[in-house]
This record gives structure tokens, C-alpha cells and sequence, in this order.
């Protein structure tokens, strides 16, 4: 009876499973530390994007002076989580540009400020999603994985 408990045991039951089994259930250990690795890494990374977020909108919408905002944000670097100020730059940066050069139909200038928005929005939506093709993946390969390694075991 002793025997049997100590086999029952995770350690025990570890232990006796064959090579390829404890090779899936290292996959799955791994998979999982990296999954919630990244899940509180996303979850940091977006709750300081949205408090940043928050104190820009409201600088923004108190302020008269969109120059003077685009000079502070020029001004000091940028945390990587401040996608709202980014695009503000990129958007307010393109319109100073091409309002400097002389003879420019505002529709031009227009189309430019939208293009540029367009880049800075799809390069902040690309860099708030890194990570999730990985989770996404692991959650939907791993039953099927941790079948595998059930139906072998047996």
C-alpha cells in the first residue's frame, strides 16, 4: 500500500512516465510560465498605456496651444506605452511640415496629416499586440498537446 501511494504522488507519477510523456509536460510547463509571463507583462504594459493615455487627453483637451503640447512631447523621450502621443506627434508633425512648404492646397496637407496618422496608428497597434500570436497559439494547441501526452501515457 506505502508503494502504491508513493507512485501516486506527482513526483511519483513524474517519475514513472515514459521520456515522452515528461518531454509534453515539460512543453506544457513551459508554455504555460512563458503564457502568464506575458499576460503580466501585457497587463502592466497596458494599464500604464492607459494612464498615460489619461493624462494626455486631458493636457490636450485643457489646452489651448497644440504647438506647445507638440514641443513638450518632442522635448523629453517618450515611454514606450504612450501610443496616444505618439500618434499626436506623428499627426501634428507631418501638419507643421507640410504647412511650412509654401503653395501646398490644404486638401494636400490634409491627405499628408491623415497618411501619417494611418503609419503611426498601425505601428502602435503592432507593437500593443506583440505577444499575442503567442497566446493565442498556446491556447488553442495545448489540449491537444496535453491529449497527446494523456493518450501515450496510457
Amino acid at each position: 500500500m506505502q508503494t502504491t501511494l508513493e507512485h501516486m504522488s506527482i513526483w511519483g507519477l513524474i517519475s514513472e512516465a515514459s521520456l515522452v510523456v515528461q518531454a509534453v509536460m515539460m512543453i506544457l510547463v513551459l508554455a504555460s510560465v512563458s503564457s502568464w509571463y506575458l499576460i503580466i507583462r501585457r497587463s502592466v504594459a497596458l494599464r500604464s498605456a492607459e494612464r498615460l493615455q489619461r493624462g494626455f487627453l486631458q493636457r490636450f483637451r485643457q489646452g489651448s496651444d497644440l504647438a506647445q503640447l507638440y514641443r513638450e512631447g518632442q522635448a523629453q523621450p517618450l515611454p514606450d506605452e504612450a501610443a496616444l502621443q505618439r500618434i499626436f506627434l506623428a499627426g501634428y508633425g507631418e501638419f507643421a511640415q507640410l504647412q511650412r512648404q509654401p503653395g501646398i492646397a490644404p486638401d494636400v496637407v490634409a491627405q499628408g496629416v491623415e497618411r501619417s496618422l494611418y503609419v503611426a496608428v498601425a505601428e502602435q497597434e503592432e507593437r500593443l499586440e506583440k505577444g499575442l500570436q503567442f497566446l493565442a497559439t498556446v491556447g488553442s494547441v495545448s489540449p491537444y498537446i496535453g491529449l497527446f501526452g494523456t493518450v501515450w501515457g496510457i
